[in-house]
């Protein structure tokens, strides 16, 4: 390897949003764009990533080359030949390197991950309260037990009444203990993405990753298992710089963030159920500009830059300077103090309309056949690097004869 090597990528399922392009697409292209004369760039598509949460399955090959398109809309040069776009299921060294490194990582480092201990403390918490209600049921039947046992009644009336006692208990536990299996929607997969997400990392040596503030504990936890790796086997892998040297490096702001457009205190989220509050990039410009108009402001008739009590007038401002290419200060010293809120959105909602038109209109006119031979070409390159990387390991663990 020759060059070091940037590793960047954005998950698959579901349409983008307006956050994922200007918060997360665009950054990584000119970031692409500007640092592929002296470094590698890699840039996957982690289709393995896509179902540690529930996903429709039927959709998610069309998605995946639905975003590999949407990247060559959004500018990204497919002609650049330090610049790579790949498929993560496309390179298999993922998966079994993953496997690799599950086996020198401890299951209470995983516990510990802040993003799993967020996504599942809900889900405890539901199954703790089902089972204090099992329990409470159980309570209930014992003391009609003992009633039963008590009685005047004879015998065999005893058994039977005890018999249909113990039926109706048997089909509540398991009515309650199925609401318990539907409530753990956790997977192991989930729990353990980390690590993949190691793989992908580690596989290539890369030295910078931007990622967000959510992911920097993975960042950290692959710095951590490829020194564990390397201090049991000799430098096996390129350790990435830390968080702290990744922000520098990387001097654009990593934290953007546009706001959900009916609780603009929360981020726009592709995973929004209702979308209402979301503009996807496939939205229909009209209806698109219709959120806007939708959009949560507040009752104080007066147009400031202010998250905390104006959250939803400043994510209009936010998005009005994004999309029109403006610095925020010029923006905002157009609008602030200003009281009409309908003209206001609908300058916004205008810039929305005519942004979706002109990017839907070069996703139509983006040239299938060049995004496909972009990903074969990648691929190839990246399964012979990877390869590498992989046998270097192999050898290690005893896998592989070790050279003479």
């Amino acid at each position: 390897m020759t060059k070091q090597v940037i590793l960047t990528g954005l998950r698959a399922n579901n349409d983008l949003t307006l956050g994922n392009y200007f918060g997360g697409m665009l950054p990584i292209i000119d970031m692409a764009r500007s640092r592929a004369d002296e470094f590698q760039v890699n840039m996957f598509i982690p289709d393995l990533h896509s179902f540690t949460t529930p996903i429709d399955h039927s959709q998610l090959y069309e998605q995946i080359m639905h975003n590999a398109r949407m990247f060559a809309a959004a500018g990204l040069p497919l002609d650049n030949d330090n610049i790579h776009l790949y498929r993560q299921s496309y390179v298999p060294a993922h998966s079994e390197m993953t496997w690799i490194l599950d086996c020198f990582t401890g299951f209470g480092q995983m516990k510990r991950m802040t993003q799993f201990k967020d996504r599942a403390s809900k889900e405890i918490s539901d199954i703790s309260t089902l089972r204090h209600d099992m329990t409470s049921k159980a309570g209930t039947f014992n003391v009609l037990r003992t009633l039963v046992g008590a009685s005047d009644l004879s015998d065999s009336d005893k058994l039977a009444l005890n018999n249909n006692l113990k039926l109706m208990f048997d089909d509540l536990n398991s009515v309650l203990e199925n609401k318990v299996l539907d409530t753990t929607s956790a997977t192991v997969g989930m729990f353990n993405y980390p690590v993949l997400m190691a793989a992908d990392i580690l596989l290539y040596g890369a030295t910078y990753v931007p990622v967000g503030d959510d992911q920097t504990q993975h960042l950290e936890f692959t710095r951590d298992i490829a020194e564990r790796v390397n201090s049991l086997f000799g430098e096996l892998f390129v350790v990435p710089k830390p968080v702290k040297d990744q922000h520098a490096f990387f001097n654009k702001d990593q934290g953007l963030r546009i706001m959900d457009l009916v609780d603009p205190t929360k981020k726009m989220s592709k995973s929004d159920d209702s979308g209402k509050g979301v503009i996807f990039l496939g939205d229909e410009p009209a209806a698109a500009a219709k959120k806007i108009m939708s959009a949560t402001t507040d009752d104080e008739a007066n147009i400031r830059y202010d998250r905390q009590k104006q959250p939803g007038i400043t994510n209009l401002l936010e998005l009005l300077a994004l999309l029109t290419g403006r610095d925020q200060a010029h923006v905002n010293a157009e609008w602030e103090g200003k009281e009409r809120y309908g003209e206001f959105k609908q300058v916004v909602a205008g810039e929305v309309e005519q942004f979706l038109s002109d990017f839907q209109a070069k996703l139509a006119a983006i040239d299938m056949q060049a995004v496909e031979s972009k990903l074969e070409a990648s691929e190839a390159a990246m399964r012979q690097q990877a390869g590498e990387t992989l046998y270097r390991v192999q050898q290690a663990l005893g896998l592989r004869p070790k050279a003479d």
